[in-house]
């Protein structure tokens, strides 16, 4: 591909007359140019992914108390997180499809969504209806606008600054849960939920626009056309797929429960402030490793590093070592647990192309979503055995090691021929 050259997304016959296809076309058509203006439009979008993180776990730390304020119980509560992840699977693939075919639309899309569902949450800040009409449109525009992280790397940023891009955007989705895990609170005893639901309406808006205004920054390598029928023979991204199930899956497991399994341990109400500390570990980790390993050509040693650290440290906490031991290597596995997204869609996109990066991200984040509902599931039976809790999250991160294990040892070789 060659530097400098400008794409455009070209509706087809069929929607060259949507005002909404004029509008991302009109968009994509400002002189700005890509080479001074691509770190605002990864800025943006950057923001538009932490807002899609926020809006999706903004009550997770305050569950009683929104339940309280919208008259239902906690579980109701639960279930407006749930909405996320059920509507991701039902429309990823369909979502990094259009992403390939028609991008700006499709970002553009996202943003709307995000931005209008926040603000439909608003319309009726007790009413449990509008709440839940709000998380299911903000839901929608999810995979549009998560699909698009190894798309975004690679319209607008040349070849050897695409990991770093990726790196940035991926990161966007951990800085969201930590805001939303640490906002929420504060927030609520300052102002209600109101004031939250007010919180979520003004960033996704800022982002928005923002990301609305970056597409005026047209693109400065040229769409490829998709294959996307060629993924489905492509055995590393299968593997690099089985390795964000249990990632992902062991990340949600280990928020999900780590306080109860913790306080059964005599460490009470610890497990909030180390799953930040966890996730402040992983942003620098998903800051830092990506780009080694880039350079280096060591992705497959550190996929395959990432599990083995998540099995070391669950183990040692299991032993109850005590509180500074158990944040240090808690602080350890996220910095390396967290890592292994960017470093897993950098690798997906250099073999997909840029044709079908939006697709083939969507068929990770894909497994990442439901390894995160599965290895929730399989733990939660043990949450009243915390030694066996602790070590049902070390087991179920046992197959993410011969996933890495049968990775080429380098990127541009196809699993099995390392």
């Amino acid at each position: 591909m060659r530097e400098g050259h400008v794409a455009h997304d070209h509706p087809g016959p069929g929607l060259r007359d949507a005002p909404f296809e004029r509008l991302c076309e009109r968009l994509a058509s400002s002189p700005v140019s890509p080479s001074r203006a691509r770190w605002t439009v990864l800025a943006a979008f950057t923001l538009l992914v932490a807002a899609t993180q926020l809006l999706w776990l903004g009550f997770a730390p305050v569950t009683s108390e929104v339940a309280r304020s919208l008259g239902v119980s906690d579980g109701a509560v639960g279930n407006l997180a749930a909405v996320n992840p059920l509507v991701y699977v039902l429309l990823a693939i369909p979502a990094g499809r259009f992403a390939d075919r028609r991008f700006g639309a499709a970002l553009g899309l996202g943003a709307v969504l995000t931005a209008g569902g926040a603000l439909v949450r608003l319309v009726d800040p007790g009413a449990y209806g509008w709440v839940l009409a709000g998380q299911v449109v903000m839901s929608a525009g999810q995979p549009l606008v998560l699909n698009a992280t190894t798309k975004v790397a690679a319209r607008w940023f040349p070849p050897a600054e695409r990991t770093t891009a990726i790196s940035v955007g991926s990161a966007g989705q951990f800085v969201g849960i930590l805001v939303a895990a640490l906002s929420g609170a504060p927030v609520v005893a300052a102002g209600g939920v109101g004031a939250l639901l007010a919180l979520g309406a003004a960033v996704s808006t800022v982002a928005a626009i923002a990301t609305l205004l970056a597409l005026r920054v047209p693109a400065a390598f040229p769409d490829e056309a998709p294959a996307a029928r060629t993924l489905p023979r492509d055995r590393t991204l299968w593997l690099l797929a089985g390795l964000l199930f249990v990632g992902v899956g062991v990340f949600n497991a280990v928020a999900t429960w780590l306080d109860v399994l913790l306080g059964g341990l005599g460490l009470p109400d610890a497990g909030g402030p180390l799953i930040a500390l966890m996730t402040v570990a992983g942003i620098a980790g998903a800051a830092i490793v990506p780009g080694f390993a880039a350079r280096h050509d060591r992705r497959r040693t550190v996929l395959l590093l990432t599990p083995l650290t998540v099995i070391v440290a669950f183990a040692v906490i299991a032993a109850g070592p005590g509180l500074v031991v158990t944040a240090v290597v808690l602080a350890i596995a996220g910095f390396f647990l967290l890592a292994g997204l960017p470093v897993a869609l950098d690798w997906s996109e250099t073999r997909a192309g840029e044709g079908d990066a939006a697709t083939t991200t969507a068929l990770l984040l894909l497994a990442g979503n439901l390894g995160g509902v599965v290895l929730v599931l399989l733990v939660e039976p043990l949450i009243a055995l915390p030694v066996a809790g602790l070590l049902a999250i070390a087991a179920v991160t046992l197959p993410g090691v011969a996933f890495a294990a049968f990775l080429p040892a380098r990127a541009d070789v196809a699993a099995g021929d390392a």
